[in-house]
């Protein structure tokens, strides 16, 4: 398939093919490609994140039995979610309305809703086929283009009307197994691997390191979860999860502790988003979609004087909100509890536990391995943490 360009549009030529056997394949000798594309034009880093997407999605779904939504930018996840039903304050900030929601639309709402900001102009992956329910919710936000198993007649009718009808809609074949061995060209030098398909589950938790040995099983599958996803986020990169979804995801840091800090701030503003001085809010007839996302994440931020103040709010709110003080926002924060982490990596100090601790994690996933471990098991046990000891390691480059 013919591309526009590359990651840029001085990258040129751009195409994506499946290689042969024959080493020496080229575009005009390959095998056909697992998707088909029905609407748009899907561009080289639209397919990176359709691909990932798809493959985080399959295994939420075969690991949960729960249908799974992720929302891609730039080759990663913004939000992965299954499919549990939405709670009447999920469905507020989520902006679902009051119809009725599959569970298919669930994931894809908490998938879409956990980071708002950095999902838009996302690349949609779905687990199953996509019914009206979900293309729904997804016509009225800004996505580049869905990748998914099927589309039902009036999904694909919705979809189609997106952005005057060049909305990008992929179909991928469910069948499709790829070869066991990939490769990546780098500066001219081919690097090759064997793909990485290690199953996530639950027999990957037994090893619990710490005095609390207790991990629900509810909490065991939020930390598969984040497991799942981080398997498909650039690394360095961490996951906080809770009730079946990401709630942050810091990804591609080179220090753990600024992904730490990173996903757990994103967290934070997915909490502080559920806050009664958020739900509160009663913004202007008229603001779009992105403008009033946009109020919220300034408003819960330290920066909220800038749409606080006289000739700013009146036109993003019918009425001036109280401010929300740093001393409001801590003392809501310390009501959120039971956050499941994972980490694509060990942990090197405590300093990443003390960080996650603030943001209400109570169980953790690690692969273990540090010549510090003592001290990051021992800053666990301060806080009654339950935590596992994978024993693998989920970078993806």
């Amino acid at each position: 398939m013919e591309l526009k360009y590359g990651c840029n549009p001085n990258q040129k030529p751009a195409s994506v093919y499946v290689k042969t056997a024959n080493a020496n394949a080229t575009p005009a000798n390959t095998a056909p490609l697992p998707i088909e594309v029905l609407c748009g034009k899907p561009g080289y880093i639209n397919l990176l994140d359709a691909f990932n997407g798809w493959q985080l999605v399959r295994e939420l779904k075969a690991a949960t039995g729960l249908p799974a939504a992720t929302s891609f930018k730039h080759v990663s996840p913004a939000g992965a979610a299954v499919g549990r039903p939405l709670s009447d304050t999920l469905r507020k900030i989520y902006f679902t309305g009051d119809g009725e929601l599959s569970p298919l639309a669930c994931a894809y709402a908490r998938a879409r809703g956990a980071d708002r900001m950095s999902s838009y102009g996302d690349f949609i992956a779905l687990s199953d086929e996509c019914d009206e329910s979900t293309a729904k919710l997804i016509q009225v936000e800004v996505s580049d283009g869905i990748i998914a198993p099927g589309y039902s007649q009036k999904a694909l009718e919705i979809l189609k009307s997106k952005r005057k009808g060049t909305y990008c809609i992929v179909k991928i074949d469910e069948s499709y197994v790829p070869a066991p061995i990939e490769t990546k060209d780098v500066f001219g030098v081919t690097f090759e691997q064997g793909r990485n398909e290690l199953k996530i589950n639950a027999d990957l938790l037994q090893n619990i390191v710490t005095e609390n040995k207790n991990i629900p099983a509810d909490k065991l599958e939020d930390l598969i979860i984040s497991l799942i996803t981080l398997k498909y986020t650039q690394s360095n990169s961490v996951c906080y999860v809770k009730d079946g979804q990401a709630i942050g995801i810091g990804a591609g840091q080179q220090s753990r502790i600024h992904c730490t800090r990173l996903a757990g701030q994103k967290a934070d503003n997915w909490y502080l988003r559920q806050s009664p001085e958020v739900l509160g809010l009663q913004f202007a007839d008229n603001i779009r979609r992105p403008d009033r996302d946009n109020a919220i994440d300034v408003y819960i931020s330290d920066d909220s004087d800038e749409v606080l103040a006289d000739g700013v709010w009146q036109n993003i709110f019918k009425v001036k909100p109280a401010e929300f003080t740093r001393e409001a926002k801590k003392a809501w924060l310390k009501t959120n509890t039971d956050v499941a982490l994972g980490s694509d990596a060990f942990f090197p100090f405590g300093d990443n536990i003390e960080r996650a601790y603030r943001s209400g994690v109570k169980y953790i996933a690690e692969p273990g391995g540090s010549i510090r471990d003592d001290n990051v098991i021992e800053t666990c046990n301060k806080y009654n943490m339950a935590m596992a000891f994978t024993g693998i390691r989920l970078f993806h480059h």
